[in-house]
């Protein structure tokens, strides 16, 4: 958002800035990014805790649509993506769950639970984001690696009456779709007795139409293949496209009333409201590889004869001695498994709080502040067909795959031939995939919707004073928080037999009577055609269902789970000439209580867990000033990271889309942590700044999620089969520890061409980059099946953690215009820490990068025109097995090949332009 035609106040709203006094930072706007930088950076110098802060022109020079993609370009934060854009936050590569989200100070628990989303917080709300890398005991202990804190908008922040306007339009490459947005902040300050009373509204709306290319594979060790070389040998046992057509949006409101009676008493009164909504429609054309396994030959131990054209019994699969490989082969006969699902997806958070700050004299400060958070994470799916090919082998395709090039799923199909019995053969090519007859066998309907309830109480009574020849400041604070995630599912399933109601609901059972004849709208390599299904017909037919039918409870899904935090802080500061010193001690006691519906043996049956426990973090922050413009901080803080309210649940989550079983562990302990960050900072007028520093965390109770196939037929209902079906649950490994260094600099030519001759047109050029190097490390517990060992202890890395993170970027600001481009970059990290090599191994996802490029230029002093080019790369995002660093049945390690990709997913290119305006 362009604010800095008027007069932007930066004011210091953050528990972890350095004063409690009103110091106001003022961004005149000449040079808008420059300026804005230069506010952030005297915020930063200013506080007495290691912060990273983004104001709002900062943000708004770029095309960062949501929260995430904007503070991913500060030092020492990364993101995670989906369907391309940013989602989750990374802080100096830790864990993404080691990050909370915060409003004005207060953490708010995401839709999703403790795995903060901030791709559904659209960036056009935040005055700054404050990042707090060093935690002070005011913080709650959750914050491990780091808290993002959205700083919102006070009428307050602007001299008087205040206008500002953006309007936007552009188009996705991939499938040429339209990008829309627009937002609005009006606010102004009105005399009230003897005091003021400010009153601001806002308003954000962003949607992005698109289309996405995503293949995916996944792999297994084969019993029937005894070939030699079989032990670092993996199939793909399943392979698919999952084509999307999406729409995307972002929208939000809030309304802010800041009464200042007088200089020493202030009440807020805030609300907030964002929705994040995805309706999705994926065609699914899976094919089951494995299918005949059993008929693969194990008889033959070392080589064998290759005769890629000989007879051929069985369907091939893992058959070495007839030329298959597990890059590239022929399979004969296969199972095509197709879904046509339809998703109305939608997260939402509405929060609201009064806060009040006064200021009694002679020191004394009274903070006090409620708030109410509704969080909803709405997962319901309209409809899902589900199609799968009939039992005759000669109905069903011949596949020969080539997944020789990582980058590409080549799948050719032919029809299949049986001129003897057991003897199979590829006919004519077919182009028309949906040509193979695909009758369907069920379509279901869900309704799911996660409600999470959070009510916060603060209360913090604070002293100034002089200590030692220091200006002393002590605070003491007591916190109530209390959150309670309810989880509903209701669903409807119709078998493909049952003619009565599939007819009642308008239902076919033909797929070629269930599709349209658009064009295949991405650019993924396929080797076949497909026809999309019908939205229209989805639609209907979910409406039909709803109104004729009653939906059953999902009883092994559902839970309550309620967690409340006591927490009480004693901290106090202490400033002199030389800098400043912060210490004290956060206590916090945590009590959980989870209730639910366990199946056992088909019988439900009620389930209560509870559990508590009480956790001292004590934090220390020492900063020296070296000189006017050099400062060195050295922090110690302590953090908990406690596992996610669905991993507490005392039930499993069943989830027929994904083919997941997760299930809860409500014993499962708090991640501990402690951490020690050591920073030189280095700040140049009017705008540069440099950092080098150090940082280093150990965890122990390391959470991790268990993986393995689910084994056990207990779940099975309405004729689904889940016993293949993966499980997870989170449980404890052992000690872990993460560390690193971190480098930032920042810089504009202005300071150094004047008064040497150069064009002043030369000055407007500016620099900003940073690097992140780390290296973690877990240890990950042996696993076994009984007495027998099925995979030694090992070291591996924290999941969710890169080497290598960097931003840098270039930029031109000089006479109404802004030229910026920004390329950032984060090296691969781990996904998923496997149990055996059942899958392949563990996951990974390979590195992600990404290069935008955005223009501006002041019409007049309070009109603008914009235009943004984001994803310039399109490079994909690529997720892959990994058996490296596991042992096999020899105890060899296996070598390090990234060679078994998992999911590959490709975006395009986007460009959008538009119009600003501020009075």
């Amino acid at each position: 958002m362009l604010l800095s035609s008027s007069l932007l106040a930066l004011t210091l709203a953050s528990p972890a800035l350095a004063n409690d006094d009103a110091d106001t930072i003022v961004v005149l706007g000449s040079r808008p990014i420059a300026e804005s930088e230069a506010a952030a950076l005297t915020i930063q110098r200013k506080a007495d805790s290691l912060v990273t802060v983004a104001a709002a022109d900062g943000v708004g020079r770029l095309p960062d649509q949501n929260i995430a993609q904007a503070a991913g370009r500060l030092p020492g934060l990364a993101v995670e993506r989906d369907q391309g854009q940013a989602r989750y936050i990374s802080v100096r590569g830790a864990p993404n769950y080691w990050t909370t989200l915060s409003f004005d100070g207060i953490n708010i628990v995401s839709p999703e639970g403790r795995d903060a989303r901030f791709d559904s917080i659209p960036s056009a709300i935040a005055a700054q984001i404050v990042v707090s890398k060093a935690v002070t005991p005011d913080m709650p202990g959750e914050t491990v690696s780091g808290n993002v804190n959205i700083v919102t908008r006070s009428a307050f922040d602007f001299a008087g009456r205040h206008l500002a306007a953006k309007m936007g339009y552009g188009m996705a490459q991939l499938g040429d779709r339209p990008e829309k947005e627009a937002s609005i902040v009006l606010s102004d300050r009105f005399a009230v007795g003897g005091g003021e009373l400010g009153l601001l509204i806002s308003g954000s709306y962003y949607q992005r139409d698109m289309v996405t290319d995503n293949f995916e594979s996944d792999w297994e060790p084969v019993t029937n293949d005894a070939y030699a070389g079989n032990a670092t040998r993996f199939w793909a046992h399943e392979t698919e496209n999952k084509l999307y057509r999406l729409t995307r949006k972002n929208w939000s409101m809030s309304g802010r009333a800041d009464w200042k009676p007088n200089a020493n008493h202030t009440i807020s009164l805030r609300s907030l409201f964002t929705i994040f909504t995805d309706d999705e429609a994926r065609d699914n054309y899976r094919f089951d590889l494995d299918d005949k396994q059993s008929e693969t030959s194990a008889t033959v131990t070392g080589a064998c004869a290759i005769s890629p054209t000989g007879t051929v019994t069985g369907s091939g699969y893992a058959n070495m001695c007839v030329g298959n490989t597990p890059q590239q082969g022929t399979i004969y006969g296969i199972d095509i498994r197709q879904r046509s699902t339809l998703r109305a997806y939608k997260q939402s958070i509405f929060t609201n709080t009064l806060e009040g700050k006064h200021d009694f004299g002679n020191g004394w400060n009274l903070h006090w502040l409620g708030n109410y958070t509704l969080s909803k994470d709405d997962r319901s799916v309209l409809g899902e067909a589900s199609w799968e090919s009939p039992s005759s082998r000669t109905s069903r395709p011949t596949v020969a795959y080539n997944f020789s090039n990582p980058n590409v799923s080549l799948l050719n199909l032919y029809t299949t031939l049986n001129p003897s019995s057991g003897v199979y053969s590829a006919g004519t090519a077919v182009t028309d995939i949906d040509s193979f007859s695909k009758p369907l066998s069920s379509i279901t309907f869900l309704d799911a919707v996660d409600r999470t309830r959070a009510y916060t109480g603060k209360l913090v009574v604070s002293k100034k004073t002089q200590l030692l020849g220091a200006e002393a400041s002590f605070k003491l604070g007591f916190q109530f928080d209390q959150r309670t995630k309810i989880v509903d599912e209701r669903s409807l399933s119709i078998s493909g037999t049952d003619s009565t109601r599939l007819s009642a609901i308008g239902m076919p059972t033909d797929y070629n009577q269930f599709n349209i004849a658009t064009p295949f709208r991405g650019a993924l390599q396929m080797g076949y055609t497909f026809h999309y299904f019908d939205i229209d017909k989805m639609r209907a037919v979910a409406a039909k269902a709803r109104a004729l039918y009653a939906f059953s409870a999902n009883t092994a899904n559902n839970y309550n789970v309620r967690e409340q935090v006591y927490a009480g802080f004693a901290m106090g500061t202490l400033r002199f000439d030389w800098g400043s010193l912060l210490g004290g001690l956060r206590i916090e006691h945590v009590t959980n209580r989870g209730d639910a519906i366990g199946t056992v043996n088909t019988v439900n049956t009620p389930v209560t867990s509870s559990s508590n426990h009480t956790l001292l973090l004590p934090s220390a922050h020492l900063n020296i000033n070296l000189d006017q413009t050099k400062k060195l901080r050295i922090s110690f803080s302590t953090g908990a990271a406690r596992a996610d309210y669905d991993q507490m649940r005392p039930n499993v989550v069943i989830s027929d889309t994904n083919l997941t079983i997760s299930g809860g562990n409500p014993s499962v302990k708090p991640e501990r942590t402690w951490g020690l960050d050591a920073y030189l900072e280095w700040y140049r007028r009017p705008s540069g700044y440099f950092m080098i520093g150090a940082f280093y965390k150990r965890a122990s109770n390391v959470l991790y999620s268990q993986s393995r196939s689910f084994g056990s037929h207990a779940l099975d209902s309405d004729g689904i089969d889940r016993s293949g079906y993966t499980y997870s649950g989170v449980t404890n490994a052992g000690s872990g520890r993460l560390y690193g260094m971190e480098v930032a600099v920042q810089q504009s030519l202005e300071p150094f061409i004047q008064g040497t001759g150069v064009p002043a047109w030369m000055g407007g050029f500016g620099v900003s980059a940073n690097l992140t190097l780390n290296d973690s490390r877990m240890y990950k517990p042996a696993v076994y099946s009984g007495s027998t060992l099925l995979m030694a202890g090992r070291n591996v890395r924290l999941p969710g953690t890169s080497d290598l993170v960097y931003n840098i970027g270039g930029y031109y600001e000089k006479y109404g215009l802004t030229l910026r481009l920004q390329y950032q970059r984060r090296s691969m990290w781990m996904d998923g820490v496997a149990d055996t090599l059942a899958d392949a191994g563990d996951t990974y996802w390979d590195a992600d990068d990404e290069l935008d490029f955005s223009a501006r230029y002041a019409v007049t002093r309070h009109i603008s025109v914009y235009f943004d080019a984001s994803n310039l790369l399109n490079n994909p995002g690529r997720r892959f097995a990994e058996p490296g660093n596991m042992l096999t049945a020899s105890g060899t390690p296996t070598p390090f090949t990234r060679g078994y990709t998992m999911e590959w997913e490709r975006f395009g290119r986007r460009f959008s332009g538009g119009v600003r305006v501020t009075f």
